[in-house]
């Protein structure tokens, strides 16, 4: 072996146990945020399924919201009901709004707010309540 070698310390590499905790620290927020936010998109992404399917059964406003109310019971959706949904029509093609917002408790009185929103309409413009009173 050369003289060199012996004299110099090894290199040491890996994780400190203080960097392994701040890590796992790190990686439970993240978890707690991730167990909170997806029911809740889950729950978004069956609205936003249920309007188009709601949308496609046609008929009056009342028989789109009930179609809406069926859809919304098979998939648990507790947000909105088929009387929050803002119907609109321009001619013979109905579309369909919504909004909500969403509290998620995280820890004690933390909370995060998020405030949902979409629609039929291939504009991508959200009607409001205020909008179809304004058009009546």
């Amino acid at each position: 072996m050369d003289r060199k070698q012996l004299s110099k310390p090894q290199q040491q590499r890996g994780i400190s146990i203080t960097g392994l905790i701040v890590a796992l620290a790190v990686l439970g927020v993240v978890g707690v945020f991730a167990l909170r936010l997806i029911p809740a998109y889950v729950e978004y992404n069956a609205i936003k399924k249920a309007i188009g399917q709601a949308r496609q059964t046609g008929g009056t406003v009342r028989d789109m919201q009930a179609a809406f109310d069926r859809n919304a019971d098979i998939n648990s959706v507790e947000a909105i009901t088929g009387r929050d949904l803002v119907i609109t029509r321009d001619g013979e093609q109905a579309e369909i709004s919504f909004s909500y917002e969403k509290r998620l408790p995280l820890a004690g009185n933390v909370s995060l707010l998020i405030d949902f929103a979409g629609t039929t309409d291939p504009s991508g413009t959200v009607a409001t309540a205020d909008d179809t009173q304004a058009a009546r």
